[in-house]
């Protein structure tokens, strides 16, 4: 895609005066950073930062049949959820792999609102419409208003003290993974979730447009809560360990291999289930692996080969970067052989040990 092809967030113009580096983010120009994205990084794990991630993709897919029918194209089981809860799952293809990840909210029984990656708008909207014709669900709508509403992540240990004025809505009360809806900023039906991608407390909120500049503006003149870019946010996520897709979830992956069984509910009836449970069964397929480099100054990369002691390849970082919280380098990535354990990541034909570790690569207390 061209520059001269790439879609704007409403804020855009906001970010341009803030002086933001703009880059190509998922088709859209994207606040890399404002500042340096160390500092934005540690302002969201030490005291608090908004992002706009106003490109992610926007359905509400309604009728008596649409809870039904996600939980056929995906694998989380969504009966587990109430009303007010919203829900990290992931569509699947039929043969298992990751179309994308997403998070499900329940609006009513017969109202979803879905939160897709923006690289994956059309393929999904395409994904879900072919299976409402499939199944003759003629009662169920799928509405797109990705373009119509604006989303804000503000972050951070100390966020939603911080913004607590701007809403009567209890922020503190709302449980992780729970939303409310109702006025923020003298907004009504504002849509406030405690939901986020950097494992820090706080909140997502969305907005119509014509009200995203009122709101972000009003959460700026708190002069505490930073902009925070797109650089920040990736290595908050990867601190947690959450995948990216296009990096560590792709279609070829299933969520098997992606270690993500825990989303993965085979007592419910789903698309591709036998194939999964096949593979978990057999225990045969790429291992997901997060670990962290010792050394001082060396970084893995997306793309950064895994090797074994002889030097043969073994393997592939999707994610990688630096930790300002444990000052390492750590990463994410699949071995091609699950009962491999001696590993070593090659950096310029240089045989780096690196060390496997549980997810996350940090704790953080977010009480």
């Amino acid at each position: 895609m061209t520059e001269n092809n790439l879609k704007k967030t409403i804020l855009y113009e906001n970010h341009i005066r803030l002086g933001a580096k703009m880059v190509n983010y998922s088709g859209f120009y994207m606040p890399l950073q404002y500042t340096s994205s160390l500092k934005e990084h540690m302002s969201v794990r030490n005291n608090a930062g908004i992002f706009d991630v106003s490109h992610m993709g926007k359905f509400i897919l309604s009728g008596k049949d649409s809870m039904n029918l996600i939980q056929y194209l995906t694998t989380n089981d969504l009966s587990k959820i109430k009303i007010g809860q919203a829900q990290y799952n992931c569509f699947i293809n039929e043969h298992g792999g990751i179309i994308d990840d997403l998070v499900v909210y329940k609006i009513t029984e017969k109202k979803l609102l879905l939160i897709v990656n923006a690289a994956n708008i059309e393929k999904n909207k395409k994904w879900i419409n072919h299976h409402i014709k499939k199944n003759a669900f003629s009662d169920i709508e799928l509405i797109d208003f990705s373009s119509e509403y604006s989303l804000l992540a503000i972050q951070g240990p100390f966020s939603l003290f911080y913004i607590q004025k701007l809403t009567n809505i209890p922020l503190q009360k709302i449980p992780f993974y729970h939303f409310e809806i109702g006025e923020f900023a003298e907004i009504q039906k504002v849509l406030i979730s405690c939901t986020g991608y950097t494992g820090s407390k706080g909140v997502e909120i969305y907005i119509p447009n014509e009200y995203a500049e009122k709101i972000w503006n009003k959460i700026l003149e708190i002069k505490k809560i930073i902009p925070c870019g797109i650089a920040s946010r990736n290595s908050l996520r990867l601190e947690m360990g959450y995948r990216l897709w296009g990096k560590d979830l792709c279609e070829k992956t299933t969520p098997i291999e992606a270690g993500l069984s825990w989303i993965t509910k085979f007592e419910k009836k789903f698309l591709a289930k036998e194939i999964l449970q096949k593979q978990k069964n057999k225990g045969e397929y790429k291992k997901f692996i997060s670990f962290v480099i010792e050394e001082k100054g060396k970084i893995p990369r997306d793309g950064y080969s895994l090797i074994d002691k002889d030097n043969n390849i073994i393997g592939n970082v999707t994610s990688g970067t630096f930790s300002p919280i444990l000052k390492k380098g750590i990463g994410l990535g699949y071995l091609w052989n699950q009962k491999i354990n001696s590993v070593f990541l090659s950096i310029r034909k240089k045989k780096i040990p690196i060390k496997m570790v549980k997810l996350p690569f940090i704790n953080i207390k977010n009480s």
